[in-house]
């Protein structure tokens, strides 16, 4: 009997269920079960404990990133109705013009055309294995991870794959951008030096970036005698890397 020999991520929502008893499960999740092995796809759905209708259950459900969910995003074909499927990363959204650039005019598709078009129910959409084949356009987001999860018929039922994997199982649908630009995290506020206006210190070092000297430092200096100065003189080349210090370094603050 066939069996999934591959190795679950450390859970106890996980189960192993052999594909005789995972196919009893519901008609959708046999279908996707059996198309896999048709495939040859040996990485076999798994059974959560916990449903997973979004991604974000999924990722906590399985203990990965919300990135390695492979989301199954259908859109209608406004020109013959037909089913576009977009395969994205769980932590991006889809942008609905750069898929209309690739198959044309589309529009949102409810939930009586999704059951209609593909066999599954909202949040249980595989990327495999549907009643009618959709257009298919796979997120090269998908392709920052080594191994990521998709659903497989049923809330509760998910199957491993890697991003290559995907595009196999999907007779080679292209891999392109298809979703929004993501805004770059901002820098965290570096406080402001008290030694001079433009400078500002280091969160790494603790230094200021103008004179190097620390807050301590700092706030000491104007009660400094010359020996206790020309002691923290002395340690900024060091901190440097090139003389004595690198910017302004006040006599007094």
């Amino acid at each position: 009997m066939t069996t999934d020999r591959f190795q679950a991520p450390s859970s106890s929502t996980i189960d192993r269920p052999e594909l005789s008893e995972l196919s009893e499960l519901s008609e959708p999740v046999r279908r996707v079960t059996d198309r896999l092995a048709q495939l040859g796809h040996a990485r076999l759905p798994r059974w959560l404990d916990v449903a997973a209708r979004t991604a974000q259950e999924a990722a906590d459900a399985l203990g990965v990133e919300l990135g390695q969910i492979a989301k199954s995003v259908i859109f209608r074909r406004r020109a013959d109705e037909r089913a576009v499927l977009v395969v994205t990363s769980g932590d991006r959204r889809v942008d609905e013009r750069k898929v209309a650039a690739h198959a044309g005019p589309i529009g949102r598709a409810d939930a009586a055309f999704v059951k209609a078009r593909t066999g599954f129910s909202i949040g249980g959409v595989s990327p495999v294995a549907h009643r009618e084949p959709p257009v298919v356009l796979i997120d090269r987001e998908l392709f920052r991870f080594d191994l990521i999860w998709a659903a497989a018929g049923h809330p509760n039922a998910v199957f491993p794959l890697s991003p290559a994997d995907l595009v196999r199982l999907s007779d080679q649908a292209p891999v392109l951008d298809v979703v929004t630009e993501t805004a770059p995290a901002p820098a965290p506020a570096r406080p402001a030096s008290p030694c001079i206006n433009l400078c500002r210190m280091d969160p790494v070092t603790g230094w200021c970036e103008g004179c190097r000297r620390t807050l301590d430092e700092i706030a000491a200096w104007s009660s400094m005698d010359a020996t206790r100065r020309e002691a923290v003189w002395q340690q900024l080349p060091a901190r440097s890397g090139s003389g004595r210090g690198a910017g302004v370094f006040p006599d007094e603050n």
